[in-house]
């Protein structure tokens, strides 16, 4: 039985520094997923940058942080692989055909200048209604010549519009947003492909399939990842909220920095609690995202938002307890914000 979840992009939200649109799903036999983002017209590009970012010059400084190449779709798809690997999952492997994909959808926005999950046939840079659709003759993989040859896949696809060409800043953006981090961090991707878009004195469009043509042992029955990593520095104290689409905290822009716990596509997370304090202090006040609750949110994770933006410099123990397909699981960590 297929199972399938899609988070559709929303137009009210402003460009100010960042726009996301996020789309994951998996199961047995198919799934659907399908997120974009696009801008004003123009051809496309790949996204080299001239100067870098100072935000930039931070991330590329972290420890064994990946070579910064000035290519937005390379640097941002090292970077997810760099964030992938320091929580204990296994790098996906770039694919030339995802990258066609990719590259297109972008196009097709910046040309249309829309932001939507879907392309509409006969407008320009047209390649496909969706990203994957079994009842679909032309869909946007198909189109870039990828195909899912085993019964059991899955697939995902996260994007972002940001004021400047920084692979790097595009990357950590999409990994702050909280229901973007559940694609990108997915166990059972494999691949990945990624294409940029740049306006001229406008925005840069960064778009990201992610599959898995048959899904493996992942992380095994029981088995989770958290995010940000046991012992991680230079965590970020704030996530604007209103620039995701979904927006996860209506009510409230600027929140704390998103915790999360992450299972395989196909395993269900089962929350009992899960909280935050600061080292020494009373515990955090957050909003919590599990999927009983929130139809954003995959059965194979959880998370939960500060209300309040996190003090900087700060030793901060989180701990998850509840149960991952029936499993029992505890865990306990810790990170230190910037």
């Amino acid at each position: 039985m297929a199972r399938s979840t899609c988070w559709a992009p929303g137009l009210g939200a402003l460009l100010v520094s960042a726009l996301m649109a996020g789309c994951g799903g998996g199961g047995d036999s198919g799934s659907n997923s399908g997120g974009s983002v696009s801008g004003n017209g123009g051809a496309s590009a790949a996204g080299a940058t001239a100067t870098v970012p100072t935000t930039q010059v931070a991330l590329a400084q972290e420890p064994n942080a990946p070579r910064f190449t000035g290519n937005t779709a390379t640097d941002g798809l090292n970077w997810f692989n760099y964030r992938r690997q320091q929580i204990g999952l296994t790098a996906v492997e770039r694919n030339g055909l995802l990258d066609t994909a990719a590259l297109a959808h972008s196009n097709y926005q910046k040309l249309n200048n829309v932001i939507t999950h879907d392309e509409i046939q006969g407008n320009p840079g047209f390649t496909g209604v969706n990203l994957y659709d079994l009842d679909a003759a032309t869909d946007r993989f198909r189109a870039a010549g990828y195909r899912f040859t085993q019964p059991r896949y899955a697939f995902g696809e996260v994007i972002s519009a940001t004021g400047d060409t920084s692979g790097f800043n595009a990357a950590e953006d999409l990994i702050t947003a909280i229901y973007h981090r559940f694609v990108i961090f997915e166990p059972m991707f494999k691949e990945v492909g990624g294409g940029s878009a740049t306006v001229s004195g406008g925005y840069t469009y960064f778009t990201t399939n992610f599959a898995a043509d048959g899904l493996g042992p992942g992380l095994g029955r029981g088995g989770v990842i958290t995010y940000p990593a046991a012992n991680q520095q230079n965590v970020p104290v704030n996530f604007y909220s209103d620039r995701e689409s979904p927006d996860p905290v209506p009510n409230k822009n600027e929140v704390g920095f998103p915790i999360s716990i992450h299972a395989d596509i196909t395993s269900e997370i089962n929350l009992q609690s899960f909280t935050l304090q600061a080292r020494g202090g009373a515990p955090v006040n957050v909003i919590t995202l599990a999927s009983r609750s929130d139809v954003h949110t995959p059965t194979s994770a959880a998370a939960i938002i500060p209300v309040d933006v996190l003090a900087s410099g700060t030793t901060y123990d989180a701990q998850f307890t509840g149960t991952v397909d029936g499993v029992p699981v505890s865990r306990s960590w810790s990170f230190k914000t910037k």
